[in-house]
């Protein structure tokens, strides 16, 4: 069983930072592309950012020279730290991964639960 596990969601004031996590685990034999992705209340969900094996990322236009992607291959980990953070940014934040189970011929995707981020003074 593959879980992915987000943290560090809260509230912050606009103007300020904030770093999420999201951890997977299980019975992983590979990962591939990790993203990022939110929800608004009334709102569909929305592409943030991803980033590959080998560390290129690609930005969703909301967020491109705000907020920056990474990851840890080592401890199945990837981040968005998330700079000049705007009300709009208020959301809940979900991880996303392309797994190969162990034992399983392809890759798969996996979401985590989401985390609550509200931008508000």
């Amino acid at each position: 069983q593959v879980q992915l596990v987000e943290s560090g969601g809260g509230l912050v004031q606009p103007g300020g930072s904030l770093r999420l996590s999201c951890v997977a685990s299980g019975h992983i034999f590979s990962i591939n592309d990790m993203r990022w992705f939110r929800q608004s209340p009334g709102k569909e969900r929305e592409f943030v950012a991803s980033i590959t094996w080998s560390s290129d990322s690609t930005y969703g236009g909301a967020v491109k020279g705000r907020f920056a992607i990474s990851r840890d291959n080592r401890a199945k980990t990837e981040y968005l730290q998330k700079n000049s953070l705007k009300p709009e940014d208020t959301a809940v934040y979900y991880c996303n991964a392309e797994v190969k189970p162990k034992g399983v011929m392809e890759y798969r995707t996996y979401w985590g639960q989401g985390t609550q981020v509200t931008v508000s003074s």
